[in-house]
């Protein structure tokens, strides 16, 4: 397992540039190029499964599956009012359970003020993926929602009728936040599809 942070994420420095999807995709394949890894199964929760997704449709040959939590790939994929919290997002908004998590392991926690403004210019700058670009994705994919999360489980099933071999499971009482806590759940459904989901053939998995 190869456990990726993005740029300014966790445990890693950031440097002088915005936060991008995009640039996150190509660091992160930069990064199996180096480790010597041709394909690889991608877990991605909330940005890191947009990130994903870029990467999925930027260097498919690299993906052998993909599992997606918390994922939309429109902005009308979220709930109502969800966008607009980013135009006059001030440090104050950002939940307190993010806060901790980025001061116990940053190397700079004193860069807490600029890793949450470019992470509020990423979000606002964000770009739908089209549904035409969604159904190029070949790779089998495990998308997880949860029933109160930010994305409607309507957005979660058309995802997963227009992704040509998807499955999709539903947390019963998880919003966006309270996906990690279920990350026992989680685990023993995404072992389920690696083991018996990923090489089976498209038809065995509708």
């Amino acid at each position: 397992m190869i456990a990726f942070e993005q740029q300014g994420h966790g445990h890693t420095a950031d440097v002088d540039r915005p936060f991008s999807f995009e640039q996150s995709a190509e660091d992160a394949v930069a990064l199996l190029r180096y480790l010597h890894v041709a394909k690889a199964d991608f877990l991605g929760y909330s940005n890191g499964g947009h990130i994903a997704l870029e990467i999925a449709l930027r260097h498919p040959e690299v993906v052998r599956s993909l599992v997606l939590e918390s994922v939309f790939f429109s902005r009308d994929g979220t709930e109502p009012g969800f966008w607009q919290g980013f135009d006059h997002a001030k440090l104050d908004d950002m939940p307190l359970e993010l806060k901790k998590a980025y001061l116990a392991t940053a190397p700079h926690p004193e860069q807490l003020p600029s890793f949450f403004a470019k992470s509020v210019q990423r979000m606002r700058e964000f770009k739908d993926w089209t549904p035409a670009q969604m159904q190029t994705i070949r790779a089998p994919t495990f998308l997880i929602a949860g029933d109160r999360d930010i994305v409607p489980v309507e957005h979660a099933a058309q995802m997963q009728h227009l992704l040509p071999d998807a499955r999709l499971a539903v947390l019963p009482a998880a919003d966006h936040l309270a996906m990690p806590e279920r990350a026992a759940d989680v685990a023993r459904m995404v072992d389920e599809f690696l083991l018996h989901g990923v090489d089976a053939t498209p038809d065995s998995r509708r």
